[in-house]
């Protein structure tokens, strides 16, 4: 029983994050389970304030929980440029560098988050580590023609790559259709320094590892809801 907490910090924290949305915003609707408590709040926000809100989702699985939850959505050809993006994370370091994909959604998620202003993380306090990596495999879109070439190259880097795959034992495939390698490199030194390598091994669609995007992390503990930001507020 020792994680009954946890739910209700990542909802707190999505709560908190959906605050920062106002009338008329563009806003990119991030995957997981804390995304979804987000967009809930954000259903809510909609339905009982009367908030103009277009989503934009980054995944199926968003999609069809705004669809649930009656929150309108659009897509970054008509709204290339969005206001507030609020997503979930598997791991978040001191400089708020993230490690995220677990759900597979890493590629359309980081899409979102580079057209955004904004990109608000919500998480509960186990995600919050001094060293991304530790104890974090680390996700990579890969093409599947791809994935001999790139595993070999991941492995000359260290790295040890495991294909995904799905409960019935075949591989894994994202929204894009691709595979996904879960890398453990341990402890991540250099977050950008890595990502620029990955990112020049052909095959890779994506990596990850989101560097220097987020603005604030609203983080659920046991009893409250946390916010770092980039700026130490």
């Amino acid at each position: 029983m020792g994680c009954d907490w946890v739910e209700e910090a990542k909802r707190r924290a999505a709560v908190e994050a959906v605050k920062n949305i106002k009338d008329n915003f563009i806003v990119g609707l991030g995957s997981g389970s804390t995304a979804a408590y987000a967009i809930e709040e954000i259903g809510r926000m909609i339905r009982e304030k009367g908030l103009r809100i277009l989503g934009v989702p980054s995944s199926y699985q968003s999609l069809i929980m705004a669809a649930k939850f009656k929150v309108p959505t659009t897509t970054l050809y008509e709204h290339p440029l969005i206001d507030l993006t609020i997503d979930g994370a598997d791991q978040i370091d001191r400089n708020l560098n993230l490690i995220k994909g677990g759900g597979g959604a890493l590629t359309r998620e980081k899409v979102i988050a580079a057209s955004s202003r904004c990109l608000i993380i919500v998480a509960d306090e186990r995600k919050l580590t001094d060293n991304l990596g530790r104890g974090q495999l680390l996700p990579v879109e890969i093409l599947p023609f791809a994935e001999p070439l790139v595993t070999a190259k991941i492995r000359e880097m260290g790295g040890k790559p495991y294909l995904r795959e799905s409960k019935k034992g075949v591989p894994f495939i994202t929204d894009n259709g691709n595979f996904i390698l879960d890398v453990d490199f341990g402890v991540i030194e250099n977050p950008l320094e890595l990502e620029r390598r990955l990112k020049m091994i052909p095959g890779v669609v994506e990596t990850g590892l989101f560097v220097g995007m987020v603005k604030a992390a609203y983080i659920g503990t046991r009893t409250a809801v946390k916010k770092i930001s980039v700026s130490g507020e």
